[in-house]
């Protein structure tokens, strides 16, 4: 045995019906991180968009309907961090046809868009600019996924989304605290700055905030459907958005316009893709396949460490160093990718001979999945920085009574996405072609490209045992995705902690960078014994907030959500009793 160190219903189902407004002052909702119980469950990190997703599968309503009513939800509270003008991917377990799938819902880049559109533009003039907006794809996911596996049409699932954007929430710190560090670029678009800085502030923690433009918006995509974003009005306000930012007059900003036809909206597919998936111990774990990097660079680190005698934070934290690397050299939207290759146990050996009792030197290189492995070869080729990814996104599980288990990850990337209201229509436009390499890079798989898909460190996860779901989990964080659900299952499955304590545990992240960041409280209790094996540390206050899941019997589920970070989540389940 090896040994483990571990450190101290149908189309008639009716969507929620209107609640009452709230007072025009209150305290934020109560939200609970752990519910157990029976006939499905929910965590997300807010607590409108997991009533939405439980008020829909106690009307009848499946998984995927409950999650794209809770994404469409987080568009109106969560606006930072997702919409329908973002992306995002879907890691689904059908359980009639015993099949995991996967929707990508990815941005594209315009048609327009070639590998120099970045070269010398500074990164945050990047981000708020037309230039930065990808072709949405948050829409096309979610009809799809409705279409393939849902019992809802769109409307019916957009219905609870309609009256939280109408009636209102109440503002937390959380979305005080965003609002305010986006002020100064929310300013300068005057459809912006109407909607989230009514008179010319943030919101005040304990009030309402409404967003009557979204309800409308909603309602007549559920009664036009899809095809008003892609080809049709809406469509066209979003690329006039694009082309023409909104800026207010004095302004001394430089906003770049962007590069987005409407035939490129009109030209928008979510994909069908297969899953990434690898053995670890006694489990099966899928992903998201690229251009996802999350599905991939998961599961090479877990199979690293699976081939180490001993698994412990360093082992976790150069294994991860490795699978940075090969990222960074093989995964991006190109043909070509070795992904059988990099997920194979031959290549995760020859990985994992290169860790010992020391921090490997920084950047570790990338290896060589060719199909030729020795026991122990030396890395070649350069390594990679890793590039900048917006912190934001957000990440969502549910489960049904009939055994159906969704990871849906979405996003509009940075917090606050590109800053650009569409006007009258309250929705934010995504920065995600940040997400590509700037450049000049020759030989980058992640620079830009006519229709390409930035590479993503999303990383919805579903976990399998003896051919049945067990757990789910998934986060936002960046780049930091990865290693937060990477540390989560580790946690749970290698170290023996609970799902809740999973979930709380302290982070640290390690991407082939020269330093590891670390939450306070995981510097406080390992920083002493890892820097004396020669990791370096920096600090970062809150890594990831993440989501999970996990069926504790065939019939009994126990939804996780964050604690504290970014003010804590909300799990529900449907009944506590059987």
């Amino acid at each position: 045995m090896r040994r483990v160190i571990f450190p101290a219903a149908a189309a008639a189902v009716l969507a929620v019906s209107l609640l009452h407004a709230p007072p025009a002052s209150a305290d934020p909702p109560r939200k609970t991180p752990v519910a157990e119980g029976y006939g499905g469950a929910v965590a997300t990190v807010d607590l409108e968009a997991s009533k939405a997703a439980i008020a829909v599968l106690k009307r009848g309503g499946n998984a995927v309907d409950a999650a794209v009513a809770a994404g469409a939800v987080l568009g109106v509270t969560e606006p930072y961090s997702a919409g329908l003008a973002g992306g995002g991917f879907m890691v689904y377990y059908d359980a009639r046809k015993r099949k995991v799938f996967t929707i990508d819902g990815r941005e594209t880049a315009p048609k327009a868009m070639g590998p120099t559109a970045f070269e010398g533009v500074p990164f945050e003039e990047g981000v708020t600019s037309g230039l930065s907006a990808g072709v949405p794809g948050t829409v096309a996911n979610w009809d799809v996924a409705l279409r393939r596996f849902g019992t809802l049409s769109l409307r019916q699932a957009l219905q609870p989304a309609v009256e939280v954007a109408s009636r209102g929430f109440v503002v937390d710190q959380t979305f005080h605290d965003q609002t305010a560090a986006n002020a100064d670029r929310f300013k300068d678009f005057t459809s912006t700055a109407e909607l989230y800085l009514p008179n010319g502030a943030p919101p005040r923690v304990g009030s309402v905030f409404r967003n009557p433009e979204l309800a409308a918006t909603y309602r007549e995509l559920g009664r036009r459907g899809p095809e008003w974003l892609y080809g049709g009005q809406l469509g066209k306000e979003v690329v006039a958005t694009v082309k023409r930012p909104p800026v207010t007059a004095g302004s001394t900003r430089n906003v770049r316009p962007g590069l987005m036809e409407l035939s490129d909206l009109r030209d928008y597919r979510a994909l069908l893709r297969e899953p990434t998936k690898v053995s670890y111990k006694n489990l099966d774990v899928y992903g998201m396949a690229p251009p996802s990097s999350g599905g991939s660079t998961v599961s090479e680190a877990l199979n690293i460490m699976e081939a180490l005698p001993e698994v412990g934070l360093h082992e976790y934290l150069e294994a991860s160093r490795l699978a940075y690397a090969d990222r960074g050299q093989y995964v991006g939207d190109i043909p070509g990718v070795p992904l059988d290759e990099l997920l194979s146990d031959g290549f995760a050996k020859e990985r994992a001979c290169l860790i010992d009792e020391r921090a490997m030197p920084h950047p570790a290189a990338p290896g060589s999945p060719d199909g030729s492995y020795g026991p122990c070869a030396e890395p070649g080729g350069t390594a990679t920085p890793v590039a900048k990814e917006g912190p934001e996104t957000t990440h969502l599980v549910v489960a049904d009574r009939w055994g159906n288990v969704i990871a849906y990850n979405l996003t509009i990337e940075s917090t606050g996405g590109n800053g650009i209201v569409v006007p009258g229509r309250g929705v934010l436009l995504n920065n995600e072609l940040t997400d590509f390499t700037f450049g000049p890079a020759p030989g980058d798989p992640n620079l830009p490209g006519p229709g390409k898909r930035p590479r993503s460190s999303m990383a919805p996860t579903l976990v399998f045992e003896k051919g049945r779901p067990v757990l789910a989990v998934g986060s936002p964080g960046g780049s930091t995705i990865i290693t937060t659900v990477l540390q989560i299952l580790l946690n749970r499955y290698e170290w023996g902690m609970s799902l809740p304590e999973a979930l709380a545990a302290p982070r640290a992240t390690q991407r082939n960078t020269a330093q590891t960041q670390a939450e306070p409280a995981f510097l406080d209790r390992y920083r002493a014994e890892l820097e004396a094996k020669g990791h370096s540390f920096t600090s970062n206050p809150e890594i990831g907030a993440a989501t999970a899941l996990e069926f504790l019997s065939r019939d009994r589920v126990q939804a996780v959500a964050e604690p504290t970070r970014r003010g804590g989540g909300s799990a529900m389940v449907v009944s506590s009793r059987g």
